[in-house]
């Protein structure tokens, strides 16, 4: 059901039968056919603030907007017309069998609504690094290869640009930048002003022109990281079994698949702030189930990042458990780490595994 208006014309009579796809308004003066625009929003009225919200939640400001200028001129709805709305809605669903979620549906989904331009612009910006905006889009980008553009900017430029991304992505950009440059970088961002809105806004739309679209078209995905976020997705003896096998076969394959890779014991690597954020988000059963197959280490920097009955009772909680099975645990810390990998995605935390070691930056 689209939110983009469709065209209708008004039926001839009061009892006119109502063709495929179209919901007739029906009262003492006047018959309509609710335009898609009208549709949507009758069903989000129905659906109420509960159920509504996660879909306003998805939808930009402009379609909001379209969708309250149709819940306002709406006018009664009766139940007749709203049990026809659900059974059209459900038959349009229902009709498509299953769904699958991927790039080309999303597009093709988008295209029946959007101009080809904005679809472009909207696609371009998922496949491009996680964030939620461009400057978190930036504190994704390696800190070398984004050092190696910014250098040839102005430091006034440069200064803008590490103020706006996570302070800790800017602390490695500034490491890796000519010593002089950096230097002055620092002293213009300590008397750094607030920057005008249309300033920021040319600075944001050079960056997303000239440099992130230029990585994402430029930059073939690398076999070895596409075979680590596999491997991610391996149970723990499928993960071992596949690692063996390829260690007998070419050592070097393995040592950087394995490098590549965030596992659960890299959790433990992260910052106590991102350990906190991702402590809060997880269910207290499936914690107790991950760390039940953890080792003591492990458990104790989770323990630490709890308060002192927090930990206790997580505790009685795994030690009441008893035995556990290793697929369960397995199951538990790998929801665990999708857990974390969805909070560095909306920008929660920030998880980068440098090639120089290990260490994770949160």
């Amino acid at each position: 059901m689209a939110l983009v208006s469709q065209s209708g014309e008004p039926a001839q009579q009061p009892d006119a039968a109502k063709a495929p796809g179209q919901l007739v308004v029906n009262d003492a003066t006047t018959t309509r056919v609710l335009t898609g625009d009208e549709k949507a929003a009758a069903l989000l009225l129905a659906l109420g603030p509960d159920y509504g919200k996660p879909i306003f939640d998805e939808l930009d400001e402009l379609e909001v907007k379209q969708l309250s200028r149709a819940m306002v001129r709406l006018g009664p709805i009766t139940q007749e017309m709203l049990d026809d709305l659900m059974v059209e809605f459900v038959t349009a669903v229902s009709s498509n069998g299953s769904l699958s979620g991927n790039t080309d549906s999303t597009e093709r989904l988008l295209l029946s609504f959007l101009s080809q331009d904005k679809v472009d612009s909207i696609m371009e910006e998922i496949r491009g690094p996680a964030g939620r905006n461009m400057w978190e889009k930036l504190s994704n980008v390696q800190a070398d290869v984004l050092a190696a553009y910014l250098k040839n900017e102005y430091p006034q430029t440069i200064a803008v640009v590490l103020s706006k991304i996570a302070t800790e992505h800017a602390s490695q950009v500034l490491a890796v930048l000519p010593e002089e440059l950096a230097m002055d970088v620092v002293q213009r961002m300590l008397g750094l002003d607030p920057v005008q809105k249309e300033i920021l806004e040319k600075i944001e739309s050079t960056l997303r022109t000239e440099f992130m679209s230029t990585l994402n078209h430029s930059k073939r995905r690398d076999s070895h990281e596409q075979m680590a976020e596999i491997f991610n997705a391996f149970d723990r003896q499928t993960e071992a079994r596949f690692i063996t096998t390829l260690e007998e076969n070419n050592r070097d394959d393995a040592e950087r698949i394995k490098a590549l890779m965030f596992t659960f014991e890299d959790l433990a690597k992260l910052e106590s702030s991102a350990i906190q954020t991702l402590l809060a988000r997880m269910d207290k059963k499936e914690l107790a189930m991950a760390l039940k197959g953890a080792n003591d280490a492990i458990k104790e920097t989770f323990f630490e990042n709890m308060s002192g009955r927090t930990a206790k009772l997580l505790k009685d909680d795994m030690e009441v458990m008893g035995p556990v099975r290793l697929k369960d645990v397995d199951e538990a810390q790998g929801r665990m780490v999708s857990t974390a990998k969805d909070l560095a995605a909306k920008g929660d935390i920030v998880i980068m595994k440098t090639k120089a070691d290990d260490q994770m930056v949160a």
